[in-house]
C-alpha cells in the first residue's frame, strides 16, 4: 500500500492536498524541531524517550510543546494506521509557524507548524550484519547547538553526502582531535572489551538509541563508560558501532578505506545488536487506531 496520508496541524489527508506556506518559518529559516522514532508492528519504540527530546528541543528554540502524551498518540495512531500499520519510519516537524511578512526576530502568538508523515522502515539486511558497514572521518563543520534537534541539517546533509561521495555509508565527525558523532548516527568504540562513548555535550544530539546501547551493553555485561574518545583511540579500536533510530546498531568494518580490526563486526556488537532486536516489543507503545 502506498504510504500517501500525512498529518498536518491536526488533519490527516493525502499527501498531495497537504499545504504549508513558503512564508513558514521552517521553510525561510529553518526554525523547527523534528524527531524520528521506528515503528515496529504499529508499535513506537520508546515513545517517551522521543517525546521528552521533541519537547526539550522546543523549549531550547524558546517555542512551548504543542500536544501532550495523548495527543501525539492520537495523531501517530492515526497517520500509522491510516498507512497500513507494520514496520514505519515515522517523522514528524514543529516549525515556529507562518508570518506575513520576512521577519529574524519571530512575533508572539504565532501557531505552530507541525507535520508528521511515514516510510517503509527495512530490515538490517543479513550482509550488513555480517559484514558490516563502512564509514569515513571529518572534520565536524556544523554549528555548536548540535544538542537540539533542528531541522537546519545543512552540515549534517553535506557531512552525508561527503560519506556517498566516498562510497562509504556514515561520516564520523570529529573536533580538534576528539570524536563526537556521526552526521546521522551516534558513535561508539570498544577497546578492551569495554563500550566508549564520548560524553554528552552541546556538540552531540542526546540520541534516544544511544542510551538504549548502554542499556543493552549492561545487559549483556558489556563495561560502558561515557568519556572524550580521541582520534587515535577511534583508528584503533577493536570495534566501531553507530546507532540511530532509523538505522538501528550498525558495526563498522571499515573506516576511511582501511579495515577496523579483523574488519568483521566484533562479539560486543553481536551481543548488543541480539539484545536489541529482543526489546523490540518490551520497549514499544502501541498505537491506537
Amino acid at each position: 500500500m502506498p504510504l500517501t496520508l500525512v498529518w498536518l496541524d491536526g488533519r490527516l489527508l493525502p499527501l498531495p492536498e497537504a499545504r504549508i506556506s513558503p512564508l513558514d518559518r521552517g521553510f525561510l529559516f529553518g526554525d523547527g524541531v523534528y524527531e524520528v522514532l521506528p515503528v515496529y508492528g504499529s508499535r513506537a519504540y520508546r515513545l517517551d524517550e522521543h517525546l521528552e527530546r521533541l519537547n526539550r528541543s522546543l523549549l531550547e528554540i524558546r517555542m512551548a510543546p504543542v500536544l501532550d502524551r495523548n495527543g501525539w498518540l492520537a495523531a501517530f495512531g492515526s497517520l500509522v494506521h491510516g498507512n497500513g500499520g507494520g514496520d514505519l519510519l515515522l517523522y514528524v516537524q514543529v516549525t515556529r509557524g507562518v508570518e506575513p511578512e520576512r521577519n529574524h526576530v519571530p512575533k508572539p502568538g504565532v501557531r505552530p507548524t507541525v507535520f508528521a508523515c511515514v516510510s517503509p522502515l527495512a530490515a538490517m539486511s543479513a550482509t550488513i550484519i555480517e559484514r558490516g558497514t563502512s564509514a569515513i572521518t571529518a572534520e565536524d563543520l556544523r554549528w555548536s547547538r548540535c544538542d537540539i534537534k533542528t531541522t537546519s541539517l545543512l552540515g549534517n546533509v553535506l557531512h552525508r553526502w561527503q560519506a556517498a561521495d566516498a562510497g562509504a555509508t556514515e561520516s564520523i565527525l570529529l573536533r580538534n582531535g576528539w570524536v563526537t558523532e556521526g552526521s546521522t548516527s551516534s558513535t561508539h568504540v570498544v577497546r578492551d572489551g569495554g563500550l566508549l562513548t564520548p560524553p554528552q555535550t552541546n556538540a552531540i544530539l542526546p540520541g534516544t538509541t544511544r542510551g538504549v546501547l548502554f542499556e543493552l551493553a549492561a545487559r549483556a555485561g558489556v563495561a560502558s563508560e561515557r568519556r572524550p574518545v580521541a582520534e587515535a583511540e577511534l583508528r584503533t579500536a577493536d570495534e566501531i558501532l553507530i546507532a540511530s533510530a532509523g538505522g538501528g546498531i550498525r558495526a563498522v568494518t571499515m573506516l576511511d578505506g582501511r579495515a577496523v580490526a579483523d574488519g568483521k563486526p566484533g562479539p560486543v556488537f553481536r551481543a548488543i545488536h541480539a539484545g536489541f532486536r529482543a526489546t523490540m516489543q518490551e520497549f514499544s507503545t502501541l498505537l491506537p487506531e
